[in-house]
Formats: C-alpha cells, sequence, structure tokens
C-alpha cells in the first residue's frame, strides 16, 4: 500500500498534460478535423511557458507559473491556426498539414531558444509548479493519501476541465452543432450551422489544450525546456483520445492509465515479480501499451464520421 501511496500523486501529474492534450483532440476531432500535430502545439506551447516563466519568476514568483501556462496555451491556439487554415480554407491533407507542424515546432522551438537564451534550452526554472496536500481533504483516509496528498495542482485543473468539456460538449446547443459537424457537415449546414466556423472553433480549442498542456508539463515534470520535453506524449494523448471513445471521461480514464504505465519504471525495483526485469523494459512500456491499446480497441472505437474528410459545401 506504501507503494501504492508513492506512486499514485507522481502517476497523476504524469497523467495530467495526458488528459488536458487528449480533450484538445476531443475538439478537434469532434468538429471533424483530425489533429495529428498535437505534438508539435505541446512543444510549441512548452517553449512558449518555459520562457515566459523563466522572465516571470524573478519578479512574481509562485505566480509565474500559472501565468505561463495561460501563455503556453494562447501561443498552441497561435500555432494550430496554421492547421486550421490550411485543413480548412485550403483543403489540404490534414495528416500532412499536422505532420509538418511536428516537424516544425521542433525546429522552430530550438532557433527560438539559441536566439533568446543563446542555447538550445532554456535556464533551469527557479519558480515550478510544487506539490501541495489539500487542506482537510488530505486527512480522508486511503483517499485522502492518494489523491490529495503530494499532488501537483494542475491535476485538478485537469479534472475541471474534463467536465467543462463533457458539459459544453454534450449538455449545450454548441456543443450539439460541433459534434454534428463532425458527422454529418452537408446536413448541418443545410440546418444553418456554419460548418467552417465550427471546425476553426473546434481547432483552436484544441491548439489552446494543448499548448495549456505542453505548459503544465514542462512547467511541472521539467527543470528546464528543451526540444525533448515532450518526447511522444503528444501521441500518447491521441491514443488516449481513442481508447477513451472520443468522450472526456473515457481521456480522464486512459489518461490515468497511461500515467501510471510512464511512472512504473520508477518503482520497478521495488515490485518483487518485476524488480529483476531489465530497466529499459519499463521505458519503454508506455509505448507499447500504446500500441497494445490502438490494436485492442481501434476497431471498437467508432470516432466522428466526418473527422478527416475535407469539406465540401457542394457534396450531398
Amino acid at each position: 500500500m506504501d507503494l501504492l501511496y508513492q506512486m499514485t500523486p507522481l502517476a497523476l501529474g504524469v497523467a495530467t498534460p495526458i488528459i488536458i492534450c487528449s480533450l484538445g483532440g476531443l475538439f478537434s476531432e469532434r468538429s471533424g478535423v483530425v489533429n495529428i500535430a498535437l505534438e508539435g502545439i505541446m512543444l510549441v506551447g512548452a517553449f512558449a511557458g518555459a520562457t515566459c516563466n523563466v522572465f516571470l519568476q524573478g519578479s512574481i514568483g509562485s505566480m509565474a507559473p500559472w501565468i505561463s501556462i495561460i501563455v503556453g496555451g494562447v501561443i498552441g491556439l497561435l500555432f494550430s491556426l496554421i492547421h486550421a487554415f490550411a485543413s480548412i480554407h485550403l483543403k489540404a491533407d490534414q495528416t500532412i498539414s499536422g505532420t509538418a507542424l511536428n516537424m516544425l515546432s521542433t525546429g522552430l522551438t530550438v532557433y527560438l531558444c539559441q536566439i533568446i537564451f543563446h542555447a538550445q534550452r532554456s535556464p533551469n526554472f527557479t519558480s515550478s509548479f510544487s506539490r501541495i496536500n489539500v487542506p482537510l481533504l488530505c486527512d480522508i483516509p486511503i483517499i485522502g493519501k492518494l489523491f490529495f496528498t503530494n499532488v501537483y495542482p494542475t491535476f485538478y485543473v485537469g479534472l475541471v476541465l474534463v467536465v467543462v468539456t463533457w458539459f459544453v460538449v454534450f449538455k449545450t446547443k454548441f456543443g450539439l452543432h460541433m459534434r454534428s459537424c463532425g458527422e454529418y457537415p452537408q446536413a448541418s449546414a443545410s440546418l444553418g450551422i456554419d460548418v467552417i466556423k465550427m471546425r476553426y472553433i473546434g481547432v483552436l480549442t484544441s491548439g489552446f489544450l494543448g499548448g495549456l498542456a505542453g505548459a503544465i508539463m514542462v512547467l511541472s515534470m521539467e527543470i528546464q525546456f528543451t526540444a525533448f520535453a515532450i518526447h511522444g506524449v503528444g501521441f500518447i494523448a491521441m491514443a488516449c483520445l481513442i481508447f477513451g471513445k472520443w468522450k472526456p471521461f473515457g481521456c480522464l480514464g486512459a489518461g490515468l492509465f497511461f500515467g501510471f504505465s510512464q511512472v512504473l519504471s520508477l518503482f520497478s525495483s521495488q515490485i518483487p515479480i518485476i524488480g529483476g526485469l531489465p530497466g529499459e523494459l519499463f521505458y519503454a512500456i508506455p509505448y507499447l501499451l500504446t500500441i497494445i491499446a490502438l490494436i485492442l480497441f481501434a476497431r471498437k472505437s467508432v470516432g466522428p464520421k466526418a473527422s478527416g474528410e475535407i469539406y465540401d459545401s457542394g457534396k450531398r
């Protein structure tokens, strides 16, 4: 039980950017646009958040990370505008557009680091997110030690975003219109819904949440920004979206699953049955589980019917 108490808070911290980024993918795909640029958007958001934090940490201290993650989200939104314009207005292939953004993000962030910091990485953070104990709730037996003790505050931001996403997507008129654009865009247009507008909103929301996730990740799990700060988490978030069947609470459960799989390598030596296995195996586990999850659930998980299709207003 002590091992579980040690693993869970760290797993929640690792799961948070995965969950938030997968929610971003949900908005985009529910509107009908596949966004495989989540990895690149996270990287750009991480760079923006880290840069903002470096410049603000000396003046406003503990508030710097909170402002920095918002900046990361805004920059992620602006970066995703390229994908939105290419895939919606120019009707480019969405997979190629997303891949191009992923490739662009690495070179762009390294180049900007070189200009701003005269190195290919940012300086070490003196102010970043620290783990907290939630008063009163941390005293609850078992649950308090698992979910309210030594936990990053950004985890609760992720929980709030899950609930907000569920409400917006499934309980509002806007969400109904967005989902209809991802299923039957031509029929939606015939009812007066602006499909292009809804898809822009979906992709830009995806960009904001992706950038937010990247900034949260680098400011909670890293001591500085590097080009390898995200290391595939954006792609894991896409698998999480499929695993969660394009539903917010499904993304939450899948994100927690992948979060625990990532921290398993840190505690593998303390688990008797698997303690003798090579450590390199456990570092590969998150990516192996991603592949296995896609194999097992890809056929059963049916996404929005028009997701990935170029919208043609003349098509019936």
